[in-house]
């Protein structure tokens, strides 16, 4: 078999990263196999095979020993081959949207290890976990998990970030509070759980529980779990859970009620002169909301968050340094757009009512898109992209992609685009390429929707819509006086809901924008009217 175009120049030009992905790459996979020779080149740092047809993974893997990044999701994947447990400097590993069943204990040498990404598999048990110091991210969702992961004697102390939704796990072990220390997001939704420890809110750093989708034995609670937040949940379950180690310390249960309530009330008056402030507009009935059609969007980029910045005081200046934000922000907490995506849209552009985010096929998806004048289909805007890609490629003689034609392969080979509509019916926006020109942001902009979409987790999107925000205030994008020595920033809640008008979420909720680190930025949340 002749060596791929892709494999050669990876090797002539030693580069550290190859992705072979989509429809093409998958009919050569069928046709004659997987070019092997990919696993002669040692020095690549990043490998990404991903949504085609490959059912397994060559024993060669193993002589990738510089490998950082192993992507090998949506493929059809049976077997977990355990030589990739002997890349020990392997970073990011994604089996995601295949059909594994099982996980090797050899998992455990994986020292270097910060995010596993197992979801959509039929993987029914994990291995005992032991050490493995620098993990920060798993997620094990919509499996068919029967028991939670043993973690009682792990050594997890990074790990912010567990996802175990969509499982059948019966029981929730108390020792998860003490061996998880730095557990700020955890989802355990669509499980069988029936009843949960005490212990669980002792978890001193937990911002976000998902328990909805369990049939929990209290109904008080299940009703709290399906209407309230985090807050309210943990606050229930340190009262009325009984601890199955009764010996766990009480400590941690704080201040009472009602200091907690006088602490968090707020008003306008409070705003201190010698800080960054944010202050943050309770949700009202008259905001636009965006509503998420899960069963279009879901299977192509189901996570979506929004908010509303006003207030805006842009200089041409400024607003240079607002664009070079995004563009920072998109490499390195978005992952180059692996793991998130921003758009930002002038407000008063956008007709009045409500949006729906949905996924549409590539030549029924219609927009102008940024920088543009004529409006085409997502179909169409694809193609001319990937022949701008190849004719840049042929100028500057190398195989490198550059602005927004390196996040192609992002979209290579899906059935549907995902996309944002105006009430209107016109499309605003097509994550995670680019967003339409006729809601485009000039330095005249006074308010500012943003918007943020992930094929990854809620969490991701939390993530990055926290950074985006402080950095916003930081830069000063809200000052009446810019040239003041603290920022202010005005952000407005915006509600996701499903197509029923029930609340799926509201962004920023009482858990986000909480920036212990930088004790030079207050957040006042405003009470509602």
């Amino acid at each position: 078999m002749s060596v791929w175009p892709e494999v050669s120049t990876a090797k002539a030009e030693n580069r550290h990263e190859i992705k072979l992905a989509g429809a093409a790459i998958s009919k050569r996979i069928s046709e004659g196999g997987l070019d092997k020779t990919v696993f002669q080149l040692s020095n690549l740092n990043l490998l990404n095979i991903s949504d085609t047809c490959l059912i397994s993974i060559p024993d060669d893997i193993k002589r990738l020993v510089n490998l950082q990044s192993l992507l090998l999701f949506g493929n059809k994947l049976e077997v977990f081959n355990e030589n990739i447990t002997s890349l020990t400097k392997l970073k990011v590993l994604d089996l995601s949207r295949n059909q594994i069943k099982s996980v090797p204990d050899s998992l455990n040498n994986m020292k270097e290890l910060t995010s596993i990404n197992f979801s959509f598999n039929a993987i029914e048990n994990i291995p005992k976990i032991g050490d493995l110091p620098n993990l920060i991210s798993v997620d094990v969702s919509n499996n068919k998990l029967s028991a939670f992961p043993d973690v009682e004697n792990a050594n997890l102390p990074h790990l912010a970030d567990l996802n175990l939704k969509g499982n059948a796990i019966e029981d929730l072990p108390s020792f998860v509070a003490r061996n998880l220390p730095s557990l700020k997001n955890f989802d355990i939704g669509d499980n069988r759980l029936k009843t949960i420890p005490g212990e669980v809110a002792t978890m001193s750093k937990l911002k976000e529980l998902n328990l909805k989708g369990n049939k929990l034995s209290d109904k008080r609670l299940m009703k709290l779990v399906d209407q309230c937040r985090t807050k309210q949940v943990l606050d229930y379950i340190r009262e009325h859970c009984p601890k199955v180690d009764q010996t766990q310390s009480t400590a941690g249960k704080g201040k009472g009620k009602k200091g907690k309530k006088q602490e968090e009330q707020t008003t306008e008056d409070n705003v201190c002169d010698l800080c960054h402030s944010m202050k943050i507009l309770h949700v009202e009935d008259d905001i636009l909301q965006v509503k998420i059609i899960d069963s279009e969007v879901g299977p192509v980029r189901p996570y979506i968050l929004c908010c509303i910045i006003t207030h805006l005081n842009f200089t041409e200046a400024l607003f240079k340094k607002f664009i070079q934000l995004q563009t920072k922000l998109h490499d390195t907490v978005c992952d180059k757009r692996n793991v998130a995506t921003i758009a930002t849209h002038d407000l008063n552009k956008i007709a009045p009512g409500d949006l729906v985010y949905t996924a549409k096929a590539p030549s029924q998806l219609t927009l102008t898109p940024l920088s543009r004048v004529r409006p085409c289909t997502g179909e169409q805007l694809f193609h001319q992209l990937t022949a701008e890609a190849e004719a840049l490629r042929k100028e500057k003689k190398r195989n490198v992609f550059s602005g927004i034609h390196k996040y192609l392969y992002l979209l290579e080979g899906k059935p549907k685009y995902p996309c944002v509509e105006d009430a209107s019916g016109k499309v605003i926006s097509f994550p995670p390429i680019t967003n339409s020109e006729d809601t485009k942001m000039s330095y005249e902009s006074k308010s500012m929707l943003v918007e943020v979409t992930s094929h990854a987790s809620l969490a991701s999107c939390k993530t990055v819509m926290n950074k985006l925000l402080q950095e916003c205030l930081l830069l000063g994008i809200g000052d009446d006086a810019p040239d003041s020595g603290y920022h202010t920033l005005t952000v407005q809640q915006v509600k996701i809901v499903d197509p029923e008008g029930n609340l799926k979420s509201v962004y920023p909720s009482r858990t986000d924008c909480v920036y212990e680190d930088t004790p030079s930025v207050k957040v006042y949340r405003m009470p509602k009217k």
